[in-house]
């Protein structure tokens, strides 16, 4: 549930290449609709695979947990992407990961974090977002208790959530399509609310390790010498012997 730095800030350039006129609010807006239309494309893609005939009950079962997988790092990827457009840095793959159980439990996570938050800082970070808590301000020890606290409560809850959405996308007739799309977009949605809650408004302006990387011009090839093309060797006639005289 958590994507390596580098993976996330190319993600960020390569967007911001094909939008360059894009302020912060827009490319997290362009962040939502891609993560939602993925995730609900995904759920729908499983749920429409158990109508087919020749699918059976295991297959089905396989392809919902690998869909839950993919789910989780869509997940990932996007909270993480708002993370660094705030301006956060996430190098800690456990704070990442603690970041993404809260947003998906909601106000649950939200409610955990604010409260450690507010203990570890003599009260004052009820008020603040919480995002930057988790992800940043937390002190180490603190941050242990609220990590453990919220995997508890993440397990728990995705297990339900799960284990009902895998049933629903069994269904056939394609019934199981719109069980998982449906289910997918709700949590995605919820996930995207989250998000808004834990680092308020977007920024003016984008962090500067969101620039686009300048590629360095390729060196120029060597110009290439023309060869003459090699014609075969044509065989020559023998000279002709010449004939000793004999003396008269």
């Amino acid at each position: 549930m958590s994507v390596q730095r580098p993976v996330v800030l190319a993600h960020i350039r390569s967007i911001r290449r094909r939008r360059p006129h894009d302020s912060p609010a827009q490319l997290i807006k362009a962040l939502e609709n891609r993560y939602l239309a993925a995730v609900t494309a995904g759920g729908a893609g499983v749920g429409a695979a158990a109508a087919i005939p020749a699918v059976g009950t295991a297959t089905s079962l396989a392809l919902s947990g690998a869909e839950t997988v993919g789910f989780l790092e869509a997940s990932a990827l996007y909270a993480q992407s708002v993370t660094e457009i705030h301006g956060i840095a996430v190098d800690d793959p456990e704070r990442a990961r603690t970041l993404v159980m809260a947003l998906m439990l909601g106000t649950t996570g939200q409610d955990l974090i604010r409260q450690f938050a507010g203990q570890a800082s003599g009260g004052k970070g009820r008020s603040a977002y919480w995002g930057e808590f988790v992800t940043k301000n937390l002190p180490g020890p603190t941050f242990g208790l609220v990590a453990d606290r919220i995997r508890s409560a993440f397990l728990r809850r995705f297990a339900v959530t799960q284990g009902t959405s895998v049933v629903g996308r069994l269904i056939p007739f394609g019934i199981g399509a719109v069980i998982g799309g449906a289910g997918n977009h709700l949590m995605g949605r919820k996930i995207v609310n989250s998000s808004r809650e834990a680092f308020g408004p977007p920024p003016a302006v984008f962090p500067s390790t969101l620039d686009a990387v300048p590629r360095l011009p390729r060196a120029p090839r060597a110009a290439r010498q023309l060869r003459l093309p090699r014609f075969p060797r044509t065989s020559q006639p023998p000279p002709p012997k010449q004939i000793e005289r004999l003396p008269d």
